[in-house]
């Protein structure tokens, strides 16, 4: 990956060129900034404009919101000073701009590339990225630690100051209230910015949204607010009058919204603010920072703003893809993709089930869950980004007698996994938690891999875990869920397209705890779960060409195990290999090990899985290759695992104890 001053690394990929303009071209830190004049830093958001979308068209990325935030980031470096004055972001879709202006621009091209730099902000990477985040909804509560730390710095010590950029998505996440809750309490000079462009991936929802559009679109409020600021600068400079300018304006927001909601919670609000606006964004800041007290400054932004495809099409330009190669005339149709699967056949089940509802956390097309809007708007919910609050809106649904389906990424249920345990499966409700995106991301990185929820699912009472080796088995696998009632399952399944299987048949469900033998061997068993199914298949080839007997086994459950087959696999063969797209600790290989060790299985055993450390952004088949989980990995532990069992045989008359390697 990129080092941490922003150079690349030796094995890092070339950059891609960009154009950088007569003022971005000179800007090497925000530093630079200080020396700009008010028309070169208009010149210079044209140029970082042009930068981003001729870099990100070509590389992929979240394109729409860092365009929206290109004149408040300058802004912020112009008036601030990092990284003495911390800048924590949020997510990290709106700080692209960050990345061009403090060190990285030569580094841009090979944004979300493997070996280079992040498609999210990474301490690792430099020294302004004072929090990594890509999970919503963090960044007022890290910023508080931070500005805590400051005020409590030994005299003497320069203290910074600390801002918080958030966007109105963000702001539907229930930690974000909890951090300005306590920041309002606390009174530390904490500034909070709102980045308010009315979306996050899909347009938000909720009272807070409504509360927001009212404040940004009001024209009474906001005549009333410049009249009074007006009156107030006319008025003797006496601190009783300057404190009752201020009670008026305030009692105006009061009469005219009923509620000043940020006033409430301890801010002094400012706002709204023409985000495109460098100079009212340079007052507005400067005004934050000479408070000593908790700030709100309330922004509009317009996502996408330059680029009339990103404008046109708001939701789908919030992550633009990398251009593929164009398809031949004699290639066949793509295979649908497991999102999309499933959203069909949840579909599929509804029109004949009135208990199925859906709920998705603000992803309703990565989930693909908005077609099921269209056909039954009475029966979804978009929560916002609010995993935890869907879990257990899933529970209550699941009291009445309803059939809830949560279709989230595997690594944004990591969210809510106390609702999981304390009001799903304790109370054995029959929740399905469908989990997309499991097993590596790609290019979105370390903070989106799937990678843990076998894992963290696994040890949890009453739950159901399965994973489909094609999309087929998926439409399985929903109606097994569907129709199972003794608690809750997860449903976990990969990221992209699937492998182009008949899908026509109405679904039938599966016995539960029951696995399916592909392939009969008498040499080793390799147990595939999920997408590393078909490359236990093509190992098995491989090892018979070499004379080595695989038997293949689709697991389908991870959780219940299929105890009688694996019992007799290893009496069978006495050699086992698990593989698994999940952490190689407490997954799926982890309880094969656990139910061999029960019942005095004392066989080799390898389990192939995800190693104990975090990866970065690639292609999920270079991915699986790197945690050694390709063709080549799978066929060389099953060497291993059969030369250990023969040569215990030979050498001491019975088997060796069970290993473990990742």
């Amino acid at each position: 990956m990129a080092a941490s001053n922003g150079k690349i690394s030796p094995h890092s990929p070339s950059p891609r060129s960009m154009p950088q303009g007569k003022v971005l071209s000179r800007i090497e830190s925000p530093a630079d900034l200080k020396e700009c004049t008010s028309r070169e830093l208009s010149q210079l958001a044209a140029d970082v404009r042009a930068a981003l979308i001729s870099s990100v068209t070509e590389t992929g990325g979240h394109l729409g919101a860092s365009l929206g935030t290109v004149e408040l980031t300058i802004a912020l470096h112009y008036v601030f000073n990092s990284p003495l004055d911390k800048l924590v972001w949020d997510v990290g879709h709106q700080a692209y701009t960050h990345k061009l202006l403090t060190g990285r621009k030569e580094a841009f091209g090979t944004l979300r590339q493997e070996g280079g730099i992040s498609g999210f902000l990474s301490r690792d990477e430099s020294e302004h990225d004072t929090f990594g985040a890509g999970h919503a909804s963090t960044s007022i509560s890290a910023a508080l630690g931070m500005c805590v730390a400051e005020q409590d710095k030994p005299k003497g010590e320069p203290r910074g100051h600390v801002v918080a950029v958030i966007g109105d998505g963000a702001l539907t996440g229930g930690m974000a209230y909890e951090g300005l809750n306590n920041a309002g309490h606390m009174k530390y000079p904490l500034i909070v910015v709102l980045n308010d462009n009315e979306m996050s991936i899909a347009p938000n929802v909720g009272a807070m949204s409504k509360y927001l559009d009212r404040l940004r679109t009001d024209p009474m409020y906001n005549r009333a607010k410049d009249e009074l600021a007006d009156f107030v600068e006319k008025l003797p400079k006496g601190e009783r009058f300057v404190d009752f300018g201020k009670r008026v304006k305030d009692s105006m927001k009061e009469f005219i919204y009923h509620s000043a909601l940020f006033e409430e919670l301890g801010f002094t609000y400012i706002g709204p603010v023409n985000g495109h606006h460098i100079p009212d964004l340079v007052s507005a800041l400067r005004h934050a920072a000479e408070c000593n007290e908790p700030v709100f400054v309330h922004v509009l932004t317009q996502k996408g703003k330059g680029y009339d495809p990103a404008s046109a099409d708001i939701e789908r330009s919030h992550a633009v893809s990398a251009p593929s190669l164009p398809k031949s005339k004699s290639s066949t149709s793509a295979a649908p993709k497991y999102q999309d699967v499933f959203a069909k056949t949840v579909i599929e089940l509804a029109n004949g089930d009135e208990r199925i509802y859906a709920i998705t956390a603000a992803m309703p097309s990565g989930t693909s869950l908005g077609k099921f809007k269209a056909k039954h708007p009475d029966r979804f919910f978009d929560v916002g980004i609010a995993e935890q609050h869907a879990v257990t809106f899933a529970a209550g649904l699941a009291t009445a007698g309803l059939r809830p389906v949560v279709g989230i990424y595997s690594t944004f249920l990591q969210r809510a996994y106390d609702q999981i345990i304390h009001d799903v499966c304790i109370q054995r409700l029959p929740v399905i938690f469908a989990l997309d995106r499991a097993g590596f991301a790609g290019d979105d990185g370390r903070t989106h891999h799937g990678v843990f929820d076998l894992s963290y699912l696994r040890c949890l009472p009453n739950m159901t875990i399965m994973a489909p080796s094609d999309e087929n088995e998926l439409r399985q696998m929903i109606r097994t869920a569907v129709d199972y009632t003794e608690g809750p399952v997860a449903i976990r399944y990969p990221r992209g397209a699937g492998r182009d299987v008949d899908t026509s048949g109405h679904p039938e469900p599966l016995p539960i705890g029951k696995s399916e033998v592909l392939r009969e061997g008498s040499d080793v068993a390799l147990l595939a779960v999920g997408s590393m199914v078909e490359y236990a298949r093509h190992a098995a080839q491989e090892l018979a060409n070499e004379g080595i007997s695989a038997t293949v086994v689709n697991a389908r459950f991870v959780k219940p195990l299929d105890e009688e087959l694996i019992l007799r696999l290893a009496d069978e063969t006495g050699a086992i290999v698990t593989i698994e797209e999940n952490s190689a600790t407490g997954g799926f290989g982890s309880g094969v090990l656990e139910l061999l060790s029960e019942h005095g299985k004392l066989v080799p055993t390898r389990v192939l899985g995800v190693p104990d450390r975090f990866f970065e952004q690639a292609s999920q088949t270079r991915l699986r290759e790197v945690a050694g989980l390709g063709v080549n990995s799978i066929v060389a532990a099953a060497r291993q695992v059969t030369e250990t069992r023969a040569r215990s045989t030979v050498e001491a008359g019975h088997n060796v104890p069970a290993s473990v390697s990742g």
